[in-house]
């Protein structure tokens, strides 16, 4: 079934506000949640809301909690995210980042104490739609094995990184993993296998299967030892930078709140001009159109250009969304 963009971002604000938020702050929430069903990214969207509501009145996210500033240093903060909701905290520090580069030519926020903030790539646009450069980054409970071990202790910490161009925005949303476990339960409800292998069985061999991946935490790391090496450096870097927990205390609980995330703006204009800018991205994304292609019915894009078209087709007809779901947000 599909709902139109308006009607899901009004339900959800209001199961928020019945949640504990206020006015404002839900209708953001509701905004980021129906903005990543809206672009395709339906595992981080609609799909994640009940889940999410459920974390809030388990006390894992907390309704009222906003980030506080502990620690300045020039154009880079220290910020405690106290808890709150993932998306609200992101959302803010990609804000004051994008604000701190306007003025000094790039911004850093490392906050610690936060929560998931689902769909990563909601900042990486955010940035770029103000003009800047975002990378962004975060850590997750362990979800992935080390390349060479047998059991998760690594996070599939995803990283965004976003450049703004008037012709399209280019943004690349991605985990250390093959797939993220938001594709791998939506891909395991369906009945379906992943299209690559995606994880690891219970032999350590590789597999399709999405629910085995899940069962065992143990998702394929991109690139094999380099997805897992990429994965350990940006632990590392989001705890020394935040001051926040890492992926190995982050998994002593239960269940995955507390991370930490960095959010990064660089203003691109400092070294030239907007419009000298366009013309070195198009010429980069020229070059890889005028690929060569394997088939003949197939594409080469650049990050981000498939999320416009999907955008544009779901504005048109209507948010996807699976009507047990649906069900189960208008029962909230």
């Amino acid at each position: 079934m599909r709902i139109q963009y308006r009607e899901a971002e009004q339900i959800l604000s209001e199961k928020l506000i019945k949640t504990g938020y206020q006015k404002d702050r839900a209708a953001l929430c509701a905004q980021l949640f129906v903005d990543a069903s809206r672009d395709g990214v339906y595992s981080h969207g609609l799909n994640r809301f009940v889940s999410f509501i459920q974390l809030n009145q388990e006390g894992y996210v907390k309704p009222d909690a906003q980030p506080k500033v502990t620690d300045r240093f020039g154009a880079i903060e220290r910020w405690d995210g106290q808890m709150g909701a993932g998306m609200l905290n992101a959302y803010s520090a990609m804000e004051s980042a994008i604000q701190l580069a306007q003025t000094n030519g790039i911004g850093c926020i490392a906050m610690k104490n936060t929560n998931h903030w689902m769909r990563g790539g909601n900042f990486g646009w955010q940035a770029a739609e103000a003009g800047c450069i975002g990378i962004c980054f975060t850590n997750t409970k362990p979800n992935m094995p080390p390349w060479g071990a047998k059991e998760p202790r690594t996070g599939n910490n995803p990283l965004v990184i976003a450049i703004p161009r008037s012709s399209g925005h280019i943004v690349l949303d991605m985990s250390m993993s093959q797939f993220s476990f938001g594709k791998m339960i939506e891909t395991a409800k369906k009945g379906e296998k992943l299209p690559f292998h995606g994880g690891f069985d219970h032999e350590g061999k590789l597999t399709k299967d999405p629910e085995t991946v899940i069962e065992n935490e143990l998702s394929l790391p991109i690139g094999y030892w380099k997805g897992s090496g990429l994965s350990i450096m940006l632990d590392m870097l989001v705890t020394v930078l935040s001051g926040g927990r890492s992926t190995g205390k982050i998994g002593e609980d239960e269940v995955e709140f507390g991370i930490s995330q960095v959010f990064i703006c660089i203003k691109p204009d400092l070294f030239g001009t907007e419009a000298e800018n366009e013309v070195l991205l198009n010429g980069i994304i020229n070059y890889l159109h005028q690929s060569e292609l394997l088939k003949e019915n197939e594409n080469v894009y650049y990050p981000g250009e498939r999320t416009l078209k999907t955008r544009k087709e779901n504005m048109e007809k209507g948010i996807p969304v699976d009507e047990k779901i649906w069900e189960e947000i208008l029962n909230l």
